[in-house]
């Protein structure tokens, strides 16, 4: 038995931010200290608040510490671990109190609120451990499911909870594993769509990483519900700690007994592969993705025949994403209306978001549905830096739109998000102030989706194309207000027409921020001007004579010598020759530079 256990996020976050380099020093530290025996080290998954990585919670205590550098670890090894006092320096402000003490994370602004199911075993085991998961309840629901429910009860309890596809669609679980069990084969597949693609999406990579055990029994769950023996999952290659985490728990259930032949001496045979993906945004949706598991390239098939009906190698096929597998287990384990008591009346459970843009709280939050965004942003996301005003918030990612500060209050959950133009999507929520153009955004998302268009379709292939050049020209100032009736003409044209869902929902970035933020449409093709200060064919930068002082460092850093004039006179900016680079603006020590 250890007396203390330092827990270490290993997630992809903290991992980048220098956690091996804490784990090396961690241990050689104790060594030093001779602790070896009483103090365990335990690398896990993401804990969360990625903005404060890299992560060391020292227990039982709970402390903790952010920020962590590796010349901090013989001060934590030596002041807490050695002498039992903690290093006030080193720990998050929020769990200090008045008296000096040191608080629970959950009792702080991020975690108050949150309830995690998906996310439960995340930064709390050690993800390489199938001790550590079993330990927890892991294979606890296979084990039941295998002994004490049909196949027909299983699918009934997922029914009854009330999940829906964490993918992005929203599809109801339970009908889709009925669907697929419905229909005889002599072969059947159940898959998991790890291919996370959505910018600023890192959901499914985090329980992966954290704790890919459930995702494995999830699976081998939904294999006995629907008379499927071999499962497949289809991760990018980009994901590397993901890769390494899932190939070191496939073989660990297999040791146990818990993949493969005859599973808890039930008879029941099921064995999980992995599939690597190229990282085509395509690839997430179903149809594509099974094409890539097949070997061929990834595109989009035509609907009917449904995955359920004709899926994998022709064969009827069950996929969910990795966040919908992970509450499987816990249905379960605590029944269907303990799950369904969470959420809404139509939209039943918690929601995994990946919290970025501009918010002090970015990383991972796990929300019950109906939660509203007000919460998200200001209470768990710690507001917006530098005192800014909220201006949207896109979820989504490029299938989804914009949520404009009108809607702040909107609880959170399928059916509202989409009655006001937006998805739920795989759960990347980027918040933006009143420093980001919408047009631009718009621009962005579409630039992304014209990249990773498979082709195979006209509507998509060109349709696109054509929406980001009329962007790229209004926020040149070339644009009419003709320009702007064509794009919501084209973008109604893509979404009847195009094949899968990538082109279907490519135009909602553009289709809500017209709906919402249609006045600065206008402003750049009417008035020549993008009213957040970002489209730089549209911007001037001007010197105020009246705060300049004459410092000639922003004349001596122009790249162009656009800037002239005498030391102690006001200075002049030639707008011919500037190029709109921003370093005078930087530079500037009297706020005498704006941007206009």
């Amino acid at each position: 038995m250890y007396r203390s256990h330092v827990l270490v996020c290993g997630g992809t976050g903290c991992t980048s931010s220098g956690t091996p380099k804490i784990l090396e020093c961690l241990n050689e530290e104790i060594n030093k200290a001779g602790l070896k025996n009483e103090v365990a080290v335990v690398q896990t998954g993401c804990h969360g608040l990625c903005a404060l990585g890299p992560i060391v919670i020292v227990y039982p205590e709970a402390t903790f510490y952010s920020m962590v550098k590796p010349e901090d670890v013989p001060e934590i090894v030596n002041e807490h671990l050695l002498k039992g006092r903690i290093v006030q320096r080193l720990v998050y402000d929020e769990t200090k109190t008045e008296e000096g003490t040191v608080t629970s994370i959950n009792e702080t602004a991020f975690y108050k609120k949150q309830h995690r199911v998906a996310l439960r075993n995340c930064g709390v085991i050690n993800p390489e451990n199938i001790d550590e998961y079993i330990a927890t309840g892991g294979y606890e629901a296979l084990g039941r499911v295998l002994t004490e429910y049909t196949p027909d009860q299983v699918i009934q309890m997922i029914t009854d909870s009330g999940l829906r596809g964490r993918g992005g669609g929203g599809f109801p679980t339970g009908l889709k594993w009925k669907l697929a069990r419905a229909n005889e084969a002599d072969q059947k597949y159940v898959c998991c769509n790890a291919d996370e693609g959505d910018p600023g999406a890192f959901m499914d990579r985090s329980i992966l990483e954290g704790d890919p055990h459930v995702v494995l029994e999830a699976m081998a769950i939904a294999g006995y519900a629907i008379g499927a023996n071999q499962g497949y999952i289809y991760v990018r290659a980009e994901y590397p700690i993901a890769v390494k985490r899932l190939s070191i728990a496939i073989e660990q259930a297999r040791e146990y007994g818990l993949l493969g032949k005859n599973i808890f001496g039930t008879g029941f045979d099921f064995d999980i592969e992995l599939r690597l993906g190229a990282g085509a945004f395509v690839c997430g949706e179903e149809t594509a993705l099974m094409t890539s598991i097949e070997g061929n390239r990834g595109e989009p098939r035509p609907r009917p025949p449904f995955p359920a009906q004709k899926g994998l190698f022709g064969k009827p096929t069950l996929l969910n994403n990795v966040e919908t597998y992970a509450n499987i287990p816990q249905i379960i384990l605590n029944g269907p209306e303990w799950f369904a008591s969470m959420g809404t009346e139509k939209s039943k459970g918690t929601k995994v978001f990946a919290l970025g843009g501009k918010i002090n709280n970015t990383g991972l939050v796990e929300i019950p549905m109906g939660t509203t965004l007000r919460e998200v942003v200001e209470e768990i996301g710690g507001g917006i830096p530098n005192g800014k005003k909220f201006k949207a918030a896109q979820t989504g990612g490029p299938s989804g739109g914009c949520i404009p500060a009108e809607h702040f209050d909107i609880p959170i959950d399928y059916d509202n998000l989409i009655s006001i133009g937006s998805m739920m999507g795989s759960g990347g929520l980027i918040v933006m102030d009143e420093d980001n153009c919408m047009v631009d955004i718009a621009k962005f998302f579409l630039e992304f989706t014209v990249d990773e268009s498979c082709g195979k379709c006209t509507p998509c292939r060109i349709g696109t194309k054509r929406l980001h050049e009329m962007l790229d020209k209004i926020t040149q100032g070339q644009g009419t207000l003709e320009d702007i009736d064509k794009l919501e003409e084209l973008c109604y044209y893509i979404k009847e027409n195009s094949l899968c869902g990538l082109g279907q929902s490519a135009p909602n970035p553009v289709l809500s921020t017209i709906k919402y933020f249609r006045d600065e449409y206008v402003s750049h093709v009417v008035d020549k001007k993008c009213p957040a200060g970002v489209c730089k064919a549209l911007l001037s930068y001007v010197i105020d004579p009246e705060l300049c002082k004459g410092c000639t460092l922003c004349a001596r850093i122009c790249p162009n010598n656009a800037i002239s004039g005498k030391v102690k006179e006001a200075h002049s900016i030639d707008q011919s020759k500037c190029v709109k680079c921003g370093a005078c603006i930087e530079k500037c020590r009297f706020g005498a530079i704006s941007k206009r």
